[in-house]
């Protein structure tokens, strides 16, 4: 639907076209499927995730928001996910990354802030950044 969206709904993507790119992301994202054909409800949580974000990444932005990108999902998956980040950071997209995992946002984050009540209460740089000065910009 983003892709479709881009291109307007009067240019529709041919099948040929589409199944591409499909086994393009499942290439590049790892997504683990029998075939590109399958449901996105019957693969598993991680894998769900990596074709949300091959949606996304299909339109080619400039900036994406993800709100607890490796939430619930198996531990394989969530590594899969942050090399993704850690990928996408390094090709010089801009993220926001909404996540309650600490330790994860202290190894690919370059700087946090801290929310309260739709306030910014704390701003932590790189050269601080660590898990005890998250905690404690949070207990503040």
């Amino acid at each position: 639907l983003a892709l479709q969206a881009q291109r307007g709904w009067l240019r529709p993507i041919p099948r040929r076209e589409q199944n591409e790119i499909a086994e393009r992301f499942i290439r590049q994202l790892g997504i683990r499927t029998p075939s590109a054909e399958q449901p996105i409800e019957f693969l598993s949580g991680g894998n769900q995730q990596k074709v949300l974000l091959s949606r996304w990444l299909l339109t080619k932005p400039q900036f994406l928001i993800l709100d607890e990108p490796t939430r619930g999902i198996d531990v394989g998956a969530h590594a899969e996910i942050i090399r993704l980040i850690e990928t996408l950071c390094a090709d010089g997209l801009a993220l926001l990354v909404i996540s309650s995992e600490l330790e994860e946002l202290v190894g690919y984050a370059d700087r946090v802030i801290i929310m309260r009540d739709r306030r910014q209460v704390a701003e932590i740089p790189l050269a601080e950044l660590s898990v005890p000065a998250i905690m404690n910009a949070i207990a503040a």
